[in-house]
């Protein structure tokens, strides 16, 4: 990756503790449900990767590369070329003894690819902490 562009999140409040969101966030089949119905099709996942279609963007597939456990998750990508983007979560307890999560953003963008893409990944980082916030079945993992 030359050009890397980083995008966060902001701290997600969660309703379960870090390892139940290490637990879920391991398997990429729990994360089906937090996909945008209509932008993302052809969703296909296994248990540590999966592939899906992005409408404008083109055949994306993400796959686990490194979890430490109850405190982070980090996933590899491919859309425009091989490793040009991952993600990484980032977790640990409160002293509510639930989990805070920051979802970080890494992407081999030009500065024109830049310009187009900070907004929308602004808003699907944003979206997807609103879902996990509101999110209640942590427990609920595929396995």
């Amino acid at each position: 990756m030359s050009n890397l562009s980083y995008f966060e999140s902001r701290t997600g409040k969660l309703t379960c503790n870090a390892e139940e969101v290490f637990d879920f966030a391991t398997d990429i089949r729990n994360f089906e449900q937090f996909i945008p119905k209509g932008n993302i099709n052809n969703w296909n996942a296994e248990k540590e990767s999966c592939s899906f279609n992005i409408s404008m963007l083109g055949a994306v597939s993400v796959r686990l590369t490194e979890k430490e456990k109850y405190n982070r998750v980090v996933f590899m990508g491919d859309a425009l070329k091989k490793d040009d983007f991952s993600l990484t979560l980032d977790i640990s307890d409160n002293f509510k003894k639930t989990a805070d999560v920051k979802v970080k953003l890494s992407a081999d963008l030009n500065p024109m690819m830049k310009m187009i893409a900070t907004k929308p990944i602004g808003q699907f980082l944003e979206m997807l902490i609103i879902e996990m916030e509101k999110f209640r079945g942590w427990k609920g993992t595929k396995e």
